[in-house]
């Protein structure tokens, strides 16, 4: 049981670097597509991790097969007739204006016309937020071809980072970890939560003599206190309306899973275990969740309705799956499959369905912790480590394509997307 709160609140030394493309499947139909860089900012250094950062969004797409090549041209200038091969080219300028301005031109040519059949133009007044100025054009670019949507790339990351003994701080980012921006420092502040869709606010846990629960708006940085809770308090998921929170809670020593009504300020017990209840998430219709418990002796993933005091296990394998995430009927969580009582253990991910016997492994390697939807279901972030070193890791779900960001130095709580 101590071995499973370890698991809860272990923290990884992570920080974003460049993203580097872990293929379990790739189509072969996908445009290629080449890039030229035209940028008039920044030195060298500068302009070799723009390039990357935008090569890093292009393939995390998974719509195209993308040359990696750094080239460089005029940003008026004709195309050079030996990336006819392509079927696009992508061309981008970075330039700066007043103050902390910075601007993004980008223009696409469709081969082997020399004649651009796209042309966007971005800024952002804070030069800090660079991220989501390539984001913003990927997504568009995206757009106009035609392709699934990626608009989750523009979506913030809100996690908890250790920065001292007992002293924890809470950080917005973009998904790369690259942009980053501290809302909340001073004392243990742990697992943020989005509190809505449009991503305005947080909750979050601060640990003092008690528990206490708060929301943060990440715009007026107004702080107001929601509960508190002898032993455990942890917000583990919100309803789409924002109106009712999943709580794990231990006000007699057992940590259990209320749900918390904002509105009527009523606190419902969903369930009634003598051991260990923890990390719920609602499910489809949210009147049925999922959660971990060690009701089988080790933690295990089951679900439950709320209101009703049955529940039903969902995996049938391993014996620690610490962790869960839902989006619809679907579940993704981590599952141990070693037990190396003197070494690092290997912890996969694994997506299944409630309404089904699916059941589908998405990593292979290493420890693969802490899985999180995005909002559109089609993308799971997590965190990986493996041989020394760890990452933050995408999976495109519908592409059967993973991709990892190189992360060092910094030790990360908790996450959420």
């Amino acid at each position: 049981m101590k071995r499973f709160f370890v698991m809860l609140f272990a923290a990884l030394s992570l920080m974003a670097s460049d993203a580097t493309l872990e293929i379990v499947k790739s189509a072969d139909n996908r445009p290629h597509i080449a890039v030229e860089d035209s940028s008039i900012f920044g030195n060298e250094t500068t302009r070799i991790k723009l390039f990357k950062l935008l090569i890093g969004d292009l393939k995390v797409t998974a719509h195209f097969k993308v040359d990696d090549t750094r080239r460089f041209a005029g940003y008026n200038t004709l195309v050079d007739p030996m990336l006819k091969s392509n079927d696009y080219v992508l061309r981008y300028r970075f330039k700066e204006a007043d103050r902390q301005q910075l601007y993004m031109d980008v223009k696409l040519f469709k081969m082997p016309s020399s004649r651009p059949v796209y042309e966007r133009s971005y800024k952002v007044a804070n030069r800090a937020r660079y991220p989501f100025l390539i984001h913003q054009a990927v997504i568009d670019l995206n757009d106009f071809l035609g392709m699934p949507s990626v608009a989750w790339m523009r979506r913030y990351v809100v996690f908890s980072e250790y920065v001292a003994p007992r002293r924890a701080d809470i950080l917005i980012a973009d998904y790369t970890l690259t942009y980053r921006k501290r809302l909340v420092s001073g004392g243990l502040n742990i697992f943020p939560k989005w509190a809505d869709g449009a991503q305005k606010g947080i909750y979050y846990t601060r640990l003092g003599n008690r528990p206490v629960l708060y929301y943060y708006n990440i715009y007026t940085g107004k702080r107001r206190r929601v509960l508190s809770s002898d032993g455990m308090l942890v917000c583990s998921d919100v309803s789409r309306d924002g109106s009712r929170l999943l709580l794990t809670m231990a006000p007699g020593g057992q940590p259990d899973i209320y749900e918390y009504n904002l509105r009527t300020g009523v606190k419902q017990r969903v369930t009634f275990y003598g051991g260990i209840d923890v990390s719920a998430q609602y499910l489809e219709n949210e009147r049925q969740i999922v959660f971990v418990s060690d009701r089988l002796g080790f933690p295990n993933i089951f679900s439950g309705t709320i209101g009703r005091r049955g529940v039903r296990q969902l995996v049938f394998h391993g014996r620690n799956n610490n962790a869960c995430s839902a989006h619809g009927h679907y579940v993704v969580y981590s599952s141990r499959e070693t037990d190396n009582a003197f070494g690092r253990n290997t912890f996969n991910l694994y997506l299944i369905s409630t309404r089904s016997d699916y059941i589908r492994r998405l990593t292979a390697s290493g420890v693969n912790q802490f899985p999180k939807f995005s909002r559109d279901g089609e993308t799971v972030m997590y965190l990986k480590h493996f041989a020394g070193e760890s990452a933050l890791g995408i999976i495109r779900l519908d592409y059967n394509e993973g991709y990892l960001f190189p992360l060092k130095g910094k030790r990360i709580q908790s996450i959420d997307w």
